[in-house]
């Protein structure tokens, strides 16, 4: 029997869930996984680096590819040491050479984990490491070593020994952009445009529409032909506005996933965040529909107990044209978060049945 070709979209931590839980699945599963991960990233370690020295944001495809990571004891140390971020020499340290670094950039420490700055943006000290996650480092030393990030993610992943393939969804970085009502509390009712994943993925307001800068960025012709061969392609879970719709404002990627062949299965979140406050469980398939509505799906995942009342998310996906399933696939802790192995055993027999 021939795997299961899967492909699957997001970035960050809910693209991460999604790929541990088809490692969870291989026992009773064969796959063929790869992974097309957003490329918008501007904030933390990534946004320096992408700032710094051009290319690829590393830090959503690192995390992608530590998902996918050999079980091996050495792969799993290097997958470790990819994770391993500096944390900054304390000051008055002999030999550090560094000076009072002033405040810490806010925002989400896996994405951020940003360096201490002065009140003008610039580095205040000598510790340039402080903040990067090492992953990050090595690939952007890889893309630019090899002069492409594919080659760089392939050499990467031979590295850690990954059970599949991580592909950006476009060999250039793109900028996120979005029309907020109410991103200023003193003003709710105006609309202004936030600019960049970070700010959009903070806001308190919420966001009317979405796009892309440049606003048709070629997408990774790898990630073309994965989708066109894939017998199932996988959305979300994820930040929906800066994780999960990005792929669809690709018009590259928006006509393969149309036009494939695979069925379609959309994963929801356990909660809102910060970018969604406002938008019902229903209102994220109904987004689906908005920047893509050609889009038909054919399975939508969700936990019973973030749905509440199923009618209506019922409703939002047979208006897809999918069917919805509920199951048990949160952490037993009480957080908003996927545990893979829960998530794994749902969808094994979602991804077994035969059309």
């Amino acid at each position: 029997m021939t795997a299961r070709r899967v492909v699957a979209f997001g970035g960050g931590h809910g693209l991460s869930a999604s790929l541990r839980a088809l490692r969870h699945c291989a026992p009773e599963l064969d796959f063929d996984i790869t992974a097309v991960v957003t490329v918008g990233d501007d904030g933390g370690s990534s946004g320096r680096l992408r700032a710094e020295r051009g290319g690829l944001p590393p830090g959503d495809l690192r995390q992608a590819l530590v998902a996918l990571a050999g079980d091996h004891p050495a792969t799993r140390r290097s997958a470790g040491l990819f994770q391993h971020r500096f944390a900054a020499v304390p000051v008055g340290v002999p030999g550090s050479g560094t000076t009072d670094p002033g405040p810490a950039v806010g925002g989400d420490p896996d994405r951020d984990g940003a360096a201490r700055r002065g009140t003008d943006g610039a580095s205040t000290g000598a510790d340039g490491l402080a903040g990067h996650a090492v992953g990050n480092l090595v690939l952007c030393g890889l893309m630019e070593l090899l002069g492409d990030p594919v080659a760089a993610l392939e050499h990467a992943g031979a590295m850690l020994g990954t059970v599949g393939r991580v592909l950006p969804m476009s060999r250039q970085p793109v900028g996120i952009e979005a029309r907020v009502r109410g991103a200023d509390p003193a003003a709710p009712d105006e609309v202004q445009t936030v600019r960049g994943q970070h700010q959009v993925a903070v806001t308190t307001g919420r966001v009317e529409s979405l796009r892309l800068t440049p606003a048709a960025p070629a997408a990774c012709a790898e990630a073309i032909e994965a989708i066109m061969a894939a017998d199932w392609l996988i959305f979300g879970p994820g930040s929906w506005y800066t994780s999960v719709l990005p792929h669809l404002l690709v018009p590259q990627l928006a006509d393969a996933i149309v036009s494939t062949s695979a069925r379609r299965l959309v994963t929801l979140n356990l909660a809102a965040e910060k970018e969604t406050l406002g938008l019902s469980v229903a209102d994220h398939l109904a987004a689906l529909h908005q920047y893509l509505p050609e889009l038909k799906v054919d399975l939508v995942l969700a936990d019973a107990k973030a749905v509440g009342d199923p009618e209506p998310v019922e409703r939002a996906a047979e208006s897809l044209g999918a069917r919805l399933v509920l199951a048990p696939v949160a952490v037993s802790d009480g957080t908003p978060r996927h545990d893979p192995a829960a998530l794994g055993a749902a969808l094994v027999p979602v991804l077994r049945a035969d059309r």
